[in-house]
């Protein structure tokens, strides 16, 4: 650690040649009597106005400053912002200045005043456009992780709310705050988390995904392992279920763990409905799941392999719609696989208004262009575009079982009804050798926890949840009396 000296000179000569000759970098020196100031600050990221009002000025107005004891004169009863610190570490105080803070230094001081004086426009709280709901708060996250936390805090108004503050990226010095509820979440799950996240070595993190991957147990899955949500209560309801949330400075998205696969089924609306509304569909959402993953793969092992087991006017209308295909079924199926997906990126990449145009194109016309053309089957698109629509039920499952129903397609074109039946096991399998956290990935179905069921693909009455969830580890286990 380099720390200042007691030579005013010395220390600012330090900290203009660190950032070497950088021409938004603003050096203002003031003296009062034989003291000498100095204040630094970059443009735009500081409130010049603000600095001017409230440090340069008040120091001006003096005339007289005591030597000894000038630190804290300045603090106590000069400077009037809010959030004042010292620190004589040099590195720190640069890393400060970067943020956005202003640094004032000292005549005869080992230490400088750091002055909280950002000035950075933020996107107003709205709905998250990822995460609309009927009914319950509307707000969501920014892209500023003071306001995210403040929150969070709004929400939990609870001295046992705790965050533990760290810095990534040796160039972005990005800020991560860790938050849990102490009583509630494991210490052994908070310190690996914490432990993790200091031990993140990289140039620059920009989104709280690039602090996801380093949190991820199977870095090779392609499989999601890391909860995340837009809306303040629903990672505040986490929080009270003992997991843990990781506010990234620059990301509307906060990350949560431990994560069950099972909780992408939950709605934030769900726990502001009427009870068997909500069972209902996450019944949906859990056949959407299947649908979305398996129905191609048993599409093309039906045509195939198994077409004896089609109602005969099904077969007869199936036979003539393939017939006279240049392609064949497995080849036709990914053709057309391949193609949604390509209007997809399409629609998204381009222009709100023309992507609507553009998605409007390639389902009705190129779709019914390359029907009549006998490139492709209308059973073949009908099966994808249903599968298509389901994949967005879940929409935070969306990317893992897009690939998903590719890897079945294979499956059932290869070895038919046993293929896809051998990738459903392989799947449970998979899933059921996942522990993260101490957290297994198909609780409460496997193992089995009969408390947690009550909120899991049925939703009982909130007043007889009584308990907290055990699949996930906590201290405290009772959340009602």
């Amino acid at each position: 650690m380099r720390k200042l000296s007691k030579k005013y000179i010395d220390n600012v000569n330090i900290i203009t040649s660190e950032f070497n000759n950088r021409e938004d970098l603003v050096k203002r020196e003031i003296s009062v009597g034989k003291l000498h100031f100095c204040v630094f600050y970059i443009i735009g990221l500081c409130d010049a106005e603000n600095v001017s009002k409230l440090v340069i000025n008040p120091i001006l107005k003096q005339t007289k400053l005591p030597k000894n004891n000038l630190l804290n004169t300045l603090q106590k009863e000069i400077l009037v912002f809010s959030e004042i610190s010292t620190s004589e570490d040099i590195d720190q105080l640069i890393g400060e200045i970067l943020a956005g803070k202003a640094v004032l230094i000292c005549d005869n001081c080992t230490s400088a005043i750091t002055i909280q004086a950002d000035k950075i426009k933020e996107r107003a709280i709205a709905e998250p456009p990822t995460d609309a709901v009927i009914k319950g708060p509307r707000s969501g996250f920014v892209e500023n992780y003071k306001t995210n936390l403040a929150a969070i805090k709004k929400i939990i108004k609870s001295v046992d709310l705790k965050t533990i503050n760290l810095t990534v990226g040796r160039r972005t010095r990005t800020n991560v705050s860790v938050v849990y509820i102490d009583g509630i979440a494991a210490d052994d799950v908070v310190q690996s988390i914490v432990s993790k996240i200091k031990g993140i070595d990289i140039d620059g993190v920009i989104d709280s995904y690039y602090i996801a991957q380093f949190l991820e147990t199977r870095r090779a899955s392609i499989f999601k392992q890391v909860g995340s949500t837009e809306k303040p209560d629903i990672a505040c309801a986490k929080l009270l279920e003992g997991r843990v949330a990781i506010v990234v400075d620059g990301s509307p998205i906060v990350l949560t763990l431990p994560y069950l696969l099972f909780e992408d089924m939950q709605h934030s609306d769900d726990y502001y409905r009427e009870k068997s509304h909500v069972s209902y569909f996450r019944m949906i959402r859990l056949i959407s799941i299947f649908i979305t993953a398996v129905l191609p793969g048993l599409y093309i092992a039906v045509e195939l392999y198994h077409y004896k087991a089609l109602p005969l006017k099904y077969l007869i209308t199936l036979l003539n719609s393939t017939q006279n295909l240049p392609l064949t079924p497995l080849l036709e199926l990914l053709f057309v696989l391949i193609l949604f997906d390509i209007l997809y990126e399409a629609s998204l990449r381009m222009p709100r208004y023309l992507g609507q145009a553009m998605s409007i194109v390639g389902a009705l016309i190129l779709g019914d262009t390359a029907v009549k053309a006998g490139i492709i089957s209308p059973p073949a698109v009908m099966i994808v575009a249903l599968s298509s629509i389901a994949l967005y039920v879940v929409p935070d499952q969306s990317a893992q079982f897009s690939i998903t129903r590719i890897l079945f397609v294979f499956a059932g074109g290869l070895l038919g009804f046993y293929g896809v039946l051998l990738g459903v096991l392989f799947i449970i399998f998979y899933f059921n050798d996942f522990d993260a956290y101490g957290t297994p990935y198909l609780a409460p179905l496997a193992p089995r926890v009969d408390s947690d069921l009550k909120d899991f693909l049925t939703k009982s009455d909130l007043t007889k949840m009584k308990t907290r969830p055990k699949s996930i580890p906590n201290q405290n286990h009772r959340r009602m009396k």
